[in-house]
């Protein structure tokens, strides 16, 4: 098993078209050996989209890792202190998510997951799912491009035609990226 004994956070949000493929990798996680502490979002703790519903979400969540979600600010807030967690993802990674976490904004319990998580000097893999990554957004991603203990998921443009400023992570290489991250390095290629 690739990950036996690695305690992952698994922070979600709001990007709802890939909660499939997302799904698909936290299931591999467990299958890996990893001891996987969900965290969710608000929106997608009370959000029910095309996708599915919140509570569908929530409860396939819960029998996958087999634990209770953290779905508060108050509940994240302990990951610092506790400093319990190896590593930390966030995938899907929304462009709300990833600007808030550019620019130190923590108002939600993934936000406040992160900082409580990088106090510890510990790796955050992003999975990034935007459609303004390389628009308003592409500052942001910068910026964490450049961040001490962030690793991101390699990514690449899933609509160049229709969406020319949407990136999307390669969900696939999420188990990859967080082997390395555990290791101080950022997998690459990281533009795919």
């Amino acid at each position: 098993m690739l990950l036996e004994g690695v305690k992952v956070g698994f922070a979600l949000t709001g990007s709802f078209c890939t909660f499939a493929k997302v799904f698909a990798e936290i299931e591999k996680l467990v299958g890996e050996g990893a001891d996987v502490y969900p965290i969710i979002s608000e929106s997608v703790d009370k959000t029910d989209t095309r996708y599915g519903s919140a509570i569908e979400w929530k409860n396939r969540l819960r029998v996958i890792t087999g634990k209770d979600i953290i779905s508060t600010i108050a509940a994240a807030e302990p990951i610092g202190p506790k400093g319990h967690l190896d590593i930390l993802v966030v995938a899907p990674c929304t462009g709300n998510t990833l600007a808030k976490l550019a620019n130190a904004i923590n108002d939600t319990p993934v936000t406040m997951a992160v900082k409580a998580h990088l106090r510890n000097q510990k790796p955050v893999v992003l999975a990034v799912s935007t459609n303004d990554a390389l628009g308003n957004n592409a500052k942001n991603l910068g910026v964490l491009l450049n961040a001490k203990n962030i690793y991101f998921v390699p990514f690449e443009q899933d609509d160049p035609e229709k969406k020319v400023n949407s990136l999307v992570a390669k969900m696939d290489l999420l188990i990859p990226t967080i082997q390395e991250a555990l290791k101080g390095k950022q997998i690459q290629p990281i533009l795919r």
